[in-house]
């Protein structure tokens, strides 16, 4: 045997080894995600039962679910400095140990105040656990097999917000509001245990001078927008709970970006910016956010159609839902591989036609609408969303140069946030302000309701006619240079010791 035969015939059974190493920690971390998103968007069903079982109001109970939103917002931002700073094993640990204790929290809370605390911790592991594994799946994966495994990571994101309303209205059928921690606790204490000992270091950290203005600046920001958002759609928004958050948010975000755009020239910023200097990242972006406002608008008024005008109890809600939910997983694994063969557009253009058509199809719901209508319009937004998430995941993400994949993945998840946010906001604001001024004119309560719910589907269509219009233009993102990346690693050393605006 030759010199050349012997090396290439080691090196073969250590190249399975790195294969089996990297499928290993990304399915832990799909798995552990997938538990972690889930509890997202559990709370909504909930609340009529907490509000009995721990004699709080209505707008109290609601805090569960936007406490979770608004921690993940001020959270998800900071992981991009997180992940270049610390190996991937004790990022994962800490995720999964911060959920697992609130989880625990939340189960045996004796009150709101308790129960609220441990939403806050559930969510702090949460934000760190996507980035982590989009982070991960783009350094480990070749670009030709990105989209399968961008397929699965669909999943996590899509389906485990979906069906969560679906899940704990099963268990509130038969169970008491703690058995959705207690299911959930025992599944994520087991993951933390398999993944701190079976994770592996597959990134390399490096030393990342942390920022503390900018996190400050982003705690404000994200969160000011959130909270805004998330009050905006409420019944009882004032000025001061809804317009101050915003504003403040949005002047805070504002100082925020000038600061990343001079701390990146010295290769320090919290969030890089330069991400959006890729067309294909930021068109991505949009389609996200109108993606993702389809999304979390319809999970939350589909159930007050249901229930409210068609009379419908929780359980049917919540079983009605479960299929859209089910198809977006199923369609997912089969786009990533479409995704591979072909690329986003041929992707993209078809699902974000399906999601405008599905949307307008929904602002023709009244009074006198079948369950099944309701069924088959879910099932096909589903089915579009289904082939517009994975394309837009692996087209941002991979248009990027290797050294922004963490910056890029922090600012996916924010926009998720800020899009579920944007969306619940906006069809409640629409449903409430249509259905309130419908009551005025003398109409009926259920075809006031009726009415409400078909204006704000109305705002999702024609906000997703304007998906339709980007759609047809992502792209394969093309290989990334190493000149490429050493023109952005020039760039860092240019000016290190920064404007007085920088800080250190």
């Amino acid at each position: 045997m030759t010199e050349t035969s012997s090396l290439t015939a080691a090196a073969a059974p250590a190249e399975g080894g790195v294969e089996r190493r990297n499928s290993l920690v990304i399915n832990l971390l799909l798995v552990s995600a997938f538990v972690v998103i889930l509890n997202e968007t559990i709370m909504g069903v909930a609340i009529p039962h907490l509000v009995v079982d721990l004699n709080i109001t209505a707008v109290a109970a609601q805090w569960l679910s936007t406490a979770f939103m608004l921690t993940m917002a001020v959270v998800i931002p900071i992981t991009g400095f997180l992940l270049q700073r610390f190996n991937t094993r004790p990022i994962f640990i800490a995720a999964m140990s911060l959920f697992s204790l609130g989880t625990l929290i939340a189960a045996i809370a004796p009150g709101f105040e308790i129960l609220l605390a441990a939403r806050v911790v559930q969510a702090s592991g949460t934000a760190i656990m996507m980035p982590l594994l989009m982070t991960t799946v783009m350094t480990l994966v070749p670009p030709a097999m990105r989209g399968r495994k961008m397929g699965n990571i669909s999943i996590v994101i899509s389906v485990a917000p979906a069906i969560g309303p679906t899940i704990s209205g099963i268990i509130l059928s038969t169970l008491s509001w703690r058995w959705m921690f207690l299911i959930v606790l025992p599944i994520a204490v087991g993951a933390l245990v398999l993944g701190a000992m079976r994770v592996q270091n597959v990134t390399t950290p490096r030393a990342v001078p942390i920022d503390v203005v900018s996190i400050i600046l982003s705690a404000f920001g994200f969160g000011g927008l959130v909270y805004g958002l998330s009050n905006l759609g409420g019944a009882s928004a004032t000025f001061l709970s809804s317009w101050m958050p915003l504003l403040v948010g949005l002047v805070a975000l504002a100082v925020f970006v000038l600061r990343q755009r001079v701390l990146q020239r010295g290769d320090r910023a919290l969030l890089d910016l330069r991400t959006f200097r890729s067309s294909t990242f930021t068109l991505s972006i949009v389609l996200m956010a109108i993606s993702m406002l389809a999304l979390f608008g319809t999970i939350i008024v589909l159930p007050f159609f249901m229930q409210n005008v068609l009379r419908l109890d929780a359980l049917t809600t919540g079983l009605l839902l479960l299929p859209g939910g089910l198809v977006m997983g199923a369609l997912a694994p089969l786009v990533g591989r479409l995704y591979d063969r072909f690329g986003p557009t041929p992707l993209v253009v078809p699902g974000a036609i399906v999601v405008s058509a599905a949307l307008w199809g929904l602002t023709m719901v009244n009074e006198s609408t079948s369950m099944w209508f309701v069924l088959a319009a879910h099932v096909t937004l589903s089915a579009g969303l289904a082939f517009m998430f994975t394309p837009l995941f692996t087209a941002s993400l991979g248009s990027l140069r290797p050294k922004l994949y963490s910056h890029g993945s922090a600012i996916v998840g924010t926009v998720q946030q800020l899009a579920g946010a944007a969306g619940t906001a906006l069809f409640i604001a629409v449903m409430a302000g249509v259905t309130a001024s419908q009551q005025a004119a003398g109409a009926a309560p259920i075809t006031a309701a009726a009415s409400g719910i078909q204006a704000a589907f109305l705002c999702g269509a024609i906000i997703s006619t304007i998906g339709v219009v980007a759609a047809f233009f992502v792209r394969r993102p093309a290989g990334v240079s190493a000149d490429d990346e050493h023109a952005l690693e020039g760039e860092a050393g240019v000016a290190a010791e920064g404007a007085p605006f920088a800080g250190h």
